[in-house]
């Protein structure tokens, strides 16, 4: 029901349009030419009939008929074919997607009115009038219609994306810690596991040694079972951490051995390592992990970088900076994926530690303060996922914002060049078309053109002026020269010859000064 009431709106909105449309055509063209008044009315009928289903066809109607009536009655603009434009230029713009066809259809109009501007008299000028027309009769409104479907779609969508976007990244960072969680569980399983293994050997060597009393073997032999079953769980405990989650490779190594290979692969490295004797393994194995993700975004996304890598260790805690400098090739296009980040701060987290990642002195930077005696910290929420939603409702914050800004430069970058195009094509025509004073003293009337054909310049003079001019011999055709009076002066003056049967009737010379 609701959508038959909005579709009997649309048709009544449409023939109302179609008819204002209408009555203008009407009366703006009816007193000035049939053929005007039918195309007119051929016109808007198309335009208003396929602007819902077919916008483009509906633009290209209505901007061809600028080509149409500049070139076809008039050097001047219509009224009802602004009004046509600026009433279908701009929900076309509400309805295509896509800038390529209004694109193509200005450009196809553009160059279709060159052939005839050269060779009609005046034609440079009602070229002009065209181009002027559709910059701001047909692109402005155009493009006003695109930046409201964009700020629309912005309303209607975009919070509705972002919240896409901020679910999509909280799961794919929790399974970034999950990861960098099962990567922890990995080394538990390696060390405790190989303490466990050591405490039954030595307990299994109790069990058989001499000297012991039976109940000290059997606490001896109690200890070893205890040992190899606590073994056995820990294994478990870490394959259900892992059941789920694809392969991770342990932390394990020491970061000076992590650092020779960087630098055999050709990476610049300037190293400053505190001795980790005092600093718990959990700590340890996380001043390995940063110095590896520093070292792994440098060469990811600063290519040639130098890389400084300082690792700060006292009784309390230890500080870990990898920072490299601005790359020389500068830096790649593209931006990190943070994933590597992520799993970092997990591991920096649980160590009860703080972890800095920012741009730095043009570089990148990467800190750590990793206490020695501190309880995981609480885990974080989900800012960073949230700041980078944001960012992209900023980007699309952006193309709104670019959209308007286009659709008042480019009318007015059009204007200028539409200007400053026509004004060249004026100062060639009004040159073109002068003809010498002393080259008009030597024309005589009653002689036939070839006499003095030589004389005339090879344009006439367009527009011409027609305050004061003469009235026109009956049966002549009249051909307009300019007199060496400048462009500069408003009131424009010209020579006129008329002709009849080849030979010349009259020649007058006039201007629009006010006799």
């Amino acid at each position: 029901m609701r959508d038959a009431t909005r579709r009997r709106w649309r048709v009544t909105l449409d023939i109302a349009l179609w008819a204002a449309l209408s009555l203008l055509v009407v009366g703006d063209a009816a007193g000035r030419d049939h053929w005007e008044l039918a195309y007119g009315l051929a016109s808007v009928t198309v335009a208003v009939a396929t602007a819902r289903r077919w916008p483009a066809v509906s633009l290209a109607v209505t901007m061809m008929t600028t080509l149409v009536v500049s070139f076809g009655w008039q050097a001047e603009v219509a009224v009802w074919e602004l009004f046509l434009m600026i009433a279908l230029a701009y929900p076309a713009g509400l309805r295509m997607s896509r800038v390529r066809a209004m694109s193509a259809i200005c450009a196809a109009i553009a160059l279709a009115g060159l052939p005839p501007a050269a060779f009609v008299p005046a034609g440079f000028d009602a070229w002009g009038v065209m181009l002027g027309a559709l910059a701001f009769a047909g692109v402005a409104p155009y493009l006003l219609g695109r930046h409201v479907r964009l700020r629309r779609e912005l309303a209607r969508t975009g919070w509705r994306r972002a919240e896409e976007m901020e679910s999509r990244y909280r799961l794919v960072a929790r399974e970034t810690r999950l990861r960098e969680r099962a990567r922890i569980a990995s080394d538990m399983h390696d060390s405790l596991g190989h303490e466990l293994s050591l405490i039954a050997v030595r307990a299994a060597a109790l069990e058989v040694a001499t000297g012991l009393a039976e109940g000290q073997r059997e606490a001896a032999g109690q200890l070893r079972a205890g040992a190899a079953e606590a073994t056995e769980r820990l294994r478990e405990i870490i394959g259900l951490l892992r059941e789920d989650a694809a392969p991770v490779e342990p932390v394990q190594g020491d970061p000076t051995e992590l650092i020779d290979r960087a630098r055999s692969s050709g990476i610049e490295i300037e190293a400053r390592l505190d001795p980790l004797d005092d600093a718990p393994q959990m700590v340890a194995r996380a001043v390995y992990r940063v110095v590896q993700e520093g070292l792994t975004n440098a060469a990811k996304h600063a290519p040639g970088a130098a890389v400084t890598v300082i690792v700060t260790s006292s009784a309390e805690a230890t500080e870990v900076v990898v920072r490299n400098a601005v790359p020389p090739a500068g830096p790649l296009p593209g931006g990190s994926g943070r994933l590597g980040l992520i799993g970092l701060r997990e591991r920096v987290r649980l160590v009860g530690g703080t972890l800095r990642a920012a741009p730095a002195d043009g570089g990148f930077e990467v800190a750590a303060q990793l206490p020695h005696a501190a309880a995981p910290a609480p885990e974080p929420g989900d800012d960073e996922v949230v700041g980078q939603a944001a960012r992209e409702q900023e980007l699309a914050r952006r193309d709104v914002r670019r959209s308007l800004v286009q659709a008042i430069v480019v009318p007015l970058a059009l204007f200028g060049v539409i200007l400053g195009g026509t004004g060249l094509a004026f100062l060639v025509q009004w040159y073109d078309s002068e003809l010498p004073a002393s080259a008009y003293a030597q024309i005589r009337t009653g002689e036939p053109r070839e006499t003095f054909a030589a004389l005339l310049p090879e344009r006439q003079r367009g527009p011409r002026p027609v305050v004061n001019e003469p009235p026109q011999p009956p049966g002549t055709t009249c051909e307009y020269y300019g007199t060496e009076r400048t462009w500069l002066n408003l009131n424009r003056a010209a020579y006129r010859l008329c002709f009849a049967g080849g030979l010349l009737v009259t020649k007058d010379s006039y201007s629009e000064d006010e006799r």
